[in-house]
């Protein structure tokens, strides 16, 4: 028998990954971390047990957290801005998987929540949000060896509900909603780090707030989302090569704020909301096969507005 921790002093067998899904919206702001064995399709909720009886092992949240970003770096999961029931904020809580503790993390200049945010060498970079009266175009980031919390150039166009992800050495913000014109937007701009300047890319084939992002096999994924009251199951993706988005098959649920990661060469998309009722399901795509499967492990909490990270942990034999 084997069993994934993140700190154990018994032998290591070898690295496993594990995904977390931290926080989230349920309906109101929760501090729950649920994670994911990808061998054994369960969930383990952070205070209780799973349906097997085993225990959980990653601590909540701090405080109440949902409209957040997450990024991973240096084996440190950042969980970023967001709103906690009451008000939007700026803080960040740090989480060290070795030591299962929180830790304070540097705050935003902003206070943010339905931000994007991704990782690019080593940096983190929160994008756009919302504070309660007014989107953003601006955009942060924070050397964590600095830590501090630097602006950047801004976007073309204020996003909230914005998707971000990463391929090869650009940064890309992908829909979401100008609430200056009251749109949800098809648009996605590209950052490029080295000369601090967005640019343009081709539009998507359909308007979406709320779309999760991932990248898998040099492609961004954009999946799900909504126009104003239509919350999409339809999913495409942008490849830089030929610099158009293709529509792949549709998701067998629609959902939009959902939590979306790339492992093993497939995707998965975690809860989110259909419009009305935040979701417990999970869906896995596979791009050889343009197929979407409906995962019989369900979140022990359907939530949505999430944060979503893998880490890595040690797979060893138990004592017996």
């Amino acid at each position: 028998m084997t069993k994934c921790v993140c700190s154990m002093t018994q032998s290591i067998t070898r690295l496993l990954q594990t995904l977390l899904v931290l926080g989230g919206q349920a309906p109101k702001a929760i501090r729950s971390v649920e994670s994911y064995d990808f061998t054994a399709d369960t969930w383990i909720s952070s205070t209780g047990t799973n349906a097997s009886g085993s225990a959980g092992a990653i601590s909540d949240l701090p405080t109440r957290r949902c409209r957040c970003g997450v990024a991973v770096v240096g084996g440190l999961i950042y969980v970023i801005g967001g709103f906690n029931g009451a008000l939007r904020v700026r803080s960040v809580d740090i989480y060290d998987p070795v030591r299962n503790t929180w830790r304070a993390g540097p705050s935003l200049e902003c206070r943010r929540s339905t931000l994007g945010v991704a990782v690019l060498d080593g940096v983190i970079y929160a994008v756009g949000g919302f504070n309660g009266t007014h989107g953003f175009a601006s955009v942060e980031a924070l050397d964590p060896w600095s830590g501090t919390w630097k602006s950047v150039a801004p976007m073309s166009v204020p996003r909230s509900s914005v998707g971000v992800g990463v391929l090869g050495r650009r940064l890309y913000a992908v829909g979401g909603y100008d609430g200056s014109s009251r749109r949800c937007l098809s648009s996605v701009e590209c950052y490029n780090p080295l000369t601090n300047q967005w640019s343009a890319i081709a539009d998507m084939n359909h308007r979406r707030s709320g779309p999760a992002v991932a990248d898998l096999a040099a492609r961004i994924y954009a999946v799900g989302g909504h126009d104003g009251l239509l919350v999409r199951s339809s999913v495409e993706y942008f490849d830089p090569r030929t610099g158009v988005w293709c529509s792949v098959v549709d998701m067998h649920h629609a959902r939009r704020n959902a939590g979306l990661v790339s492992h093993n060469g497939m995707l998965y998309v975690v809860g989110g909301d259909d419009g009305s009722t935040s979701l417990d399901t999970v869906e896995t795509y596979d791009p050889n096969l343009n197929a979407w499967t409906v995962l019989s492990g369900r979140l022990n909490i359907a939530r949505c507005y999430c944060g979503v990270a893998l880490i890595d942990c040690i797979a060893q034999a138990a004592n017996t």
